[in-house]
């Protein structure tokens, strides 16, 4: 009878520890072009988690801001990614949280990180069985909170300045 309930308890445990786990874990997705990717590291828990499973992963990307702390980005990145040698578009997403994880093909890529009007580019060369890892550092100066005006403002042409 207390075998049973034992057995109960257990499979209990689990579950919660893999419900805590998934809690944590940023899911996996699927680009429109077919390439896995993973965004993520808002908390501390989750950098940690991200900066262990970079090495597994063909690319990381990282954003920042200049003189932030790292990990405190919050702001979606549109980020393109395009073979170097042929244009061929290979991934477009938003990435949400500092840290953007993609299994890319070797290759060298171009990639376009942006938010609002500011776009950053990089050239990205990945080795077989050789992760590679870009930073992308937005200026200490750029408005995060401007950067993504309402469409009539886009539209009055406010968005550059005007």
């Amino acid at each position: 009878m207390k075998l049973p309930a034992l057995v109960a308890s257990a499979a209990s445990a689990l579950l919660l520890a893999a419900a805590a786990n998934a809690a944590t874990n940023p899911p996996i997705r699927m680009a429109p072009e077919g390439v896995e990717y993973m965004c993520g590291g808002a908390s501390q828990d989750e950098l940690a988690f991200m900066d262990m499973v970079s090495p597994r992963w063909a690319a990381t990307l990282e954003f920042a801001v200049a003189r932030g702390r790292r990990g405190e980005f919050s702001e979606p990145v549109q980020v393109k990614v395009r073979n170097k040698y042929n244009g061929d578009h290979v991934l477009s997403a938003q990435a949400h949280g500092p840290l953007m994880l993609a299994r890319l093909t070797p290759g060298t890529y171009d990639v376009e990180a942006t938010i609002g009007p500011l776009t950053l580019q990089q050239t990205l060369t990945i080795g077989l069985g050789a992760p590679a890892r870009a930073l992308f550092v937005w200026p200490s100066n750029f408005n995060m909170a401007s950067a993504t005006l309402p469409r009539q403002a886009l539209a009055q042409g406010t968005a550059k300045g005007d």
